[in-house]
């Protein structure tokens, strides 16, 4: 069943084929401490977003590593992208913006991206 999401105003949405994710990637860098994301990696090409591209803008830094993508009119950040370790595209889905993920039910990984 896919996982569907979108910002709080609804102008960003994704869909993400495959089963919804059971773990959740809680990392300390500058930006995901200061956003609270809790974050689902998968391929790019199981990623589909949907909306106004117009209403999205998009933010790097460190290594530019994440595309981070936001929504223009409410902030909300739902999903990003970028290369993993394994030099694929994929996609990063904050399971926070997600439709029907039970947060509290995610087994969380904390990864320590601030000694990056």
């Amino acid at each position: 069943m896919p996982v569907t999401g979108s910002c709080h105003c609804g102008d960003m949405s994704y869909t993400l084929e495959g089963d919804a994710p059971t773990a959740a990637l809680a990392c300390n860098c500058s930006m995901c401490r200061r956003k609270g994301y809790l974050l689902h990696f998968a391929p790019a090409d199981q990623f589909t977003a949907h909306g106004d591209p117009d209403a999205t803008t998009i933010y790097q830094f460190n290594r530019h590593n994440i595309r981070h993508t936001f929504c223009k009119i409410c902030g909300c950040a739902p999903y990003g992208g970028g290369v993993g370790p394994d030099d694929q595209a994929m996609a990063a889905i904050n399971l926070r913006c997600a439709d029907d993920i039970d947060l509290d039910s995610l087994t969380i990984h904390k990864f320590d991206g601030a000694s990056l």
